[in-house]
């Protein structure tokens, strides 16, 4: 039987009389990917600030490998191994690439010495294919180099559960291959990632699972397939039938 890593359950928040979340409920298996779309407003930035306690939620809960970490501080989910991406990257922009990525190293699931963070620093950022830029100062990187470098952090805080906030948001469609294959690897290294992302193509690639948010419901939850040919979903956010199959006829033509 698959290991449940994650587990939402009701989650709801409420912004006065906005109801951003509306018990929302999934689970995630262990070394899977699943997949969170959704129109804007949907609430699925949302749902990962409460995973990750920017935010409170109102009512609900949410479960690491069967622990209630649902009013645990940012700090102590990442000690447990919960790391995120965010979709407005921000880098140290002083501070060489390198130093940065130490810095997500220092703060991650361990507490690394300096001399350890420099070494899964390093380790992090060939990974990622960012280690000839290591000595640029961040703030000098360009768009697609700054995406990496936000995955770079995530990674060097050694998580289990990776939490990815529209990464291929702005990239041509050569980096978003590149970094899809990235992600595929992450999922390979053992690492669960939940991936907030519009880029249906690729996310229909990507994912063992989908869920669908709507108005901070969710109205869908299935493979690809199941979710592209759900008429809820069509109507919701894909709009068409034809965008449906030919979503499905990209990820069986890229299998």
């Amino acid at each position: 039987m698959a290991e449940i890593i994650l587990k939402v359950e009701n989650l709801t928040k409420r912004f006065k009389g906005l109801v951003a979340l509306n018990k929302v409920s999934f689970q995630v298996e262990k070394r899977k990917i699943l997949g969170i779309i959704g129109p804007n407003g949907a609430g699925k930035t949302t749902l990962f600030k409460c995973i990750t306690s920017v935010y409170k939620p109102t009512e609900g809960k949410v479960y690491f490998k069967g622990q209630d970490i649902t009013d645990l501080p940012t700090f102590k989910k990442a000690r447990l191994g919960i790391a995120r991406t965010h979709q407005i990257v921000r880098p140290l922009k002083e501070l060489t690439v390198l130093k940065n990525v130490m810095v997500g190293a220092c703060f991650g699931k361990r507490y690394a010495s300096l001399k350890e963070a420099e070494e899964i620093a390093i380790d992090v950022l060939k990974f990622v294919k960012l280690y000839d830029k290591k000595d640029i100062e961040a703030g000098k990187l360009n768009v697609p180099q700054k995406k990496r470098l936000e995955l770079a952090r995530a990674l060097a805080g050694e998580p289990e559960l990776l939490l990815l906030d529209e990464v291929l948001a702005g990239l041509t469609p050569g980096e978003v291959k590149e970094m899809v294959e990235i992600i595929k690897e992450i999922r390979n290294l053992g690492i669960t990632i939940l991936m907030i992302e519009h880029l249906m193509h690729a996310i229909m690639n990507v994912s063992d699972r989908i869920i669908v948010l709507d108005y901070g419901q969710k109205i869908a939850d299935g493979t690809p397939e199941e979710v592209a040919n759900d008429p809820k979903v069509i109507e919701a956010y894909l709009g068409d039938p034809e965008m449906a199959l030919k979503l499905l006829k990209e990820k069986r033509d890229g299998e």
